[in-house]
C-alpha cells in the first residue's frame, strides 16, 4: 500500500511527477471531448487534510497581503500574495470537485471560520504578523517560515491534525505522502513547486541584507532547505 518517504524525496517529485500525470490525464482524455470526473471520493483522511490546506493556504496570503501593507518597498509581498491566492483558489476548486464543504465563508484578511481549525489559524495569523512586524528583515524570515511550513504539511499530516482524537494517528496517514489520487497528488505537487520558487525568493532578499549564504532553516531540515536552494 503507502509507504513513508521521507520529505526531501517528497519535494523532487515535482520534477517528474506532475509531467506524469499530465500525461496520463492527456492519454485518458483522447476521443473523449470532455473532463474527467473523480473515480472514488475522498476518504476522510484525505478530506481532513485537503480542509487543513484550504485555511493554510489562505494564511499565507493575509499575512503576506498585511506584512506588504507594512512594508510597501518590498514588492516581494504583493508578488506572492497573488500566487497564494491562485494557490487558494486551486484548492478551492478541489474541495468542490469533491463535494466537500469550503470551511472558510468569509474571505476578509485574518478571518477563518473553518469548525475544527479556524481558531488554530486565527491565532497563527496572529502570532506570524507580530513576528514579521518589526522589520523589513522579520517579515522575510516569516515569509521563509510559512514556504517551510507549508511543504511539510503538503506532504504530511500537520501536527494539529494527528493531535486531534480523529482516527488520523501518525503525519503518514494524509497529504501527498498518503494520498493515490492523481488529481490531488497534482495539485499537491503543484503546491510544493510553488512553495519551493516563494522560498528562494524570500532567501535571496533576506541574503541580500544578511549576506549570501547565511539563511538557517526554520521548520524543515537544513539538508531540506539546502536541496532547494541548490546548496
Amino acid at each position: 500500500m503507502r509507504t513513508f518517504k521521507p520529505l526531501i524525496i517528497l519535494l523532487t517529485l515535482p520534477l517528474w511527477l506532475g509531467t506524469a500525470l499530465a500525461a496520463t490525464a492527456d492519454n485518458q482524455g483522447q476521443g473523449k471531448g470532455k473532463s474527467h470526473k473523480p473515480q472514488a471520493q475522498l476518504d476522510f483522511n484525505e478530506t481532513t487534510h485537503l480542509v487543513f490546506m484550504r485555511e493554510e493556504e489562505k494564511l499565507a496570503r493575509d499575512v503576506y497581503i498585511t506584512l506588504g501593507s507594512k512594508f510597501p518597498r518590498a514588492g516581494i509581498f504583493g508578488r506572492i500574495d497573488d500566487s497564494e491566492q491562485r494557490h487558494t483558489c486551486a484548492v478551492c476548486d478541489m474541495l468542490k470537485r469533491y463535494g466537500v464543504d469550503d470551511p472558510n465563508t468569509n474571505d476578509n484578511v485574518g478571518v477563518y471560520t473553518g469548525a475544527e481549525y479556524g481558531p488554530y489559524f486565527t491565532a497563527k495569523y496572529a502570532e506570524l504578523v507580530g513576528k514579521g512586524s518589526g522589520s523589513l528583515l522579520d517579515a522575510l524570515y516569516v515569509g521563509a517560515l510559512i514556504e517551510e511550513l507549508d511543504m511539510k504539511d503538503i506532504g504530511y499530516c500537520p501536527g494539529e491534525i494527528v493531535e486531534q482524537s480523529n482516527g488520523i494517528n501518525s503525519a503518514e496517514e494524509c497529504g501527498l505522502v498518503y494520498t493515490d489520487k492523481a488529481d490531488l497528488q497534482k495539485l499537491y505537487t503543484s503546491l510544493l513547486e510553488g512553495s519551493k520558487n516563494h522560498l528562494r525568493a524570500f532567501v535571496r532578499n533576506i541574503e541580500r541584507i544578511e549576506g549570501e549564504g547565511s539563511y538557517r532553516a526554520q521548520y524543515l531540515t537544513q539538508e531540506e532547505v539546502d536541496e532547494i536552494l541548490g546548496r
